[in-house]
């Protein structure tokens, strides 16, 4: 089933009789952040050996003797899945079929819109799927005013306005600036526009969307930034291929629609889910530098540099970086 955004916390806070939760996105911090309140919720903490297990890309057999197994002290098991992807589309349909009692949580950040996982979580009525996307307006002022009440700091208009168009792109790293600026204020003190400039970075806004956008974009200062802090806060290269390719998916998805006579902006409105506001310029400016094939041979680059990642043993960084700076280098000449 999938969540409506309106009951996702409570749903957070009781999955019910769900056994498995896909959590998908472009916000990886919220992924994080969502996943751990699910195995607190049902295993009351993330460090209990006995009923939790946290696997980084587990092989399937090992996966799904995780996912039946029983609790040696009691109570209801949490498998915790990171980096997951389309790939354990067969995992999740065969554990589904079984007895398995335990819950399930696959963060896949990065999955493409028409995933056949994704597509099997929103059917299956004991799985739920969850999209977890970066705050913007109303929630992200919700979120900054959040954080603020709990150190007892008001802010300025003028500097909420700044923290609303300099964050958002990732939760955790969102969380950590509002959470710098509260200590660099002090508990009572007004945030003011100065102090908001002075104290939240200008990489806060930056994330693995924002080097993507970049690198379509042509601007390679800034995709360099992003890429760079996005491996810093914890993405992996894996991630980032895979969310580059959905992002050239997009962009051609909307390329073919204006060489087939559709207008720039009706293309774009086209697409599902729809482009964040403040990623509309470099997506415009991305669309009037590539052509169709050149999108085309982009996303056949990404491909293979996500299986390299996986196959050949070589750095998945430099892996990823090659990918990301040749596909920047070509945007101003795609063919």
């Amino acid at each position: 089933m999938k969540i409506d955004p309106r009951r996702v916390g409570a749903f957070l806070r009781d999955p019910g009789t769900a056994r498995l939760v896909l959590l998908y996105g472009d916000d990886a911090g919220l992924i994080r952040e969502r996943a751990e309140t699910l195995v607190r919720s049902v295993a009351g903490t993330v460090e209990d050996p006995f009923r939790v297990a946290d696997l980084d890309r587990p092989a399937p057999d090992q996966l799904m003797a995780e996912a039946i197994a029983l609790s040696l002290t009691g109570g209801r098991r949490v498998v915790r899945v990171r980096e997951a992807g389309d790939g354990f589309g067969g995992f999740a349909k065969e554990f589904l079929a079984s007895k398995g009692s335990s819950l399930v949580v696959l963060e896949a950040p990065g999955l493409a819109a028409r995933s056949r996982l994704r597509s099997l979580a929103e059917a299956a009525p004991d799985a739920a799927a969850i999209g977890c996307y970066p705050e913007e307006g109303r929630a992200l002022a919700d979120t900054i005013s959040a954080v603020l009440v709990e150190f007892r700091i008001g802010i300025d208009k003028e500097a909420r306005e700044w923290l609303i168009h300099h964050l958002g792109a990732d939760r955790d790293l969102t969380r950590q600036e509002l959470v710098k600026l509260a200590l660099y204020t002090g508990q009572g003190g007004q945030i003011s526009i100065e102090e908001a400039t002075a104290c939240v970075g200008d990489l806060a806004g930056l994330s693995i969307d924002d080097a993507l956008f970049a690198m379509t974009a042509g601007d390679l200062e800034t995709t360099d930034r992003a890429l760079e802090l996005a491996l810093a806060e914890g993405a992996s290269a894996v991630g980032i291929l895979r969310a580059g390719i959905f992002h050239m998916e997009r962009l051609h998805l909307a390329r073919l629609a204006i060489d087939g006579g559709t207008r720039p902006d009706d293309a774009i409105r086209a697409l599902r889910p729809p482009i964040f506001f403040r990623r509309m310029t470099p997506f415009k400016r991305a669309l009037g530098l590539w052509e169709s094939l050149g999108l085309w041979h982009a996303l056949v680059q990404f491909g293979e540099a996500e299986r390299a990642c996986k196959r050949t043993g070589a750095p998945a960084e430099a892996i990823c970086r090659q990918a990301i700076f040749s596909c920047a280098a070509r945007a101003g000449g795609s063919s």
